[in-house]
């Protein structure tokens, strides 16, 4: 089982209903309602310096969550990542993402919980 989440640059999405409907977009591949921005890409560089995505750890560290939470490769665009975590590291990943999504001015999104913070 696992726990996903999402950050974003998107100038038109101001509440719970359309981060809905845009999370459900970007899940297939309908990125027109976000933007570029390197936001995006410093936010992906600092979590992953921290926690490498699955593709880039080896297979000796593959099974070390607190290396590799990860259950999945993200789903990444120029203003976009959708992360998918194992579920009994949903808690710290939740708190991380946030913190770095308000340290880069991205909106997060819990589908689970369809919890919103822009």
């Amino acid at each position: 089982m696992s726990w996903n989440c999402a950050v974003w640059h998107s100038n038109s999405v101001k509440s719970k209903e359309d981060a809905e409907k845009l999370y459900e977009k970007l899940c297939v591949d309908d990125t027109s309602l976000i933007g570029p921005t390197q936001r995006i890409q410093d936010f992906y560089e600092e979590l992953t310096a921290k926690h490498p995505e699955v593709d880039d750890v080896s297979e000796d560290e593959i099974n070390n969550l607190d290396i590799c939470p990860w259950s999945v490769a993200f789903d990444k665009s120029e203003g976009h990542i959708i992360m998918s975590c194992v579920f009994s590291r949903a808690e710290y990943i939740n708190s991380l993402i946030q913190e770095l999504a308000k340290k880069y001015e991205l909106s997060f999104y819990d589908p689970q919980n369809i919890t919103f913070v822009l």
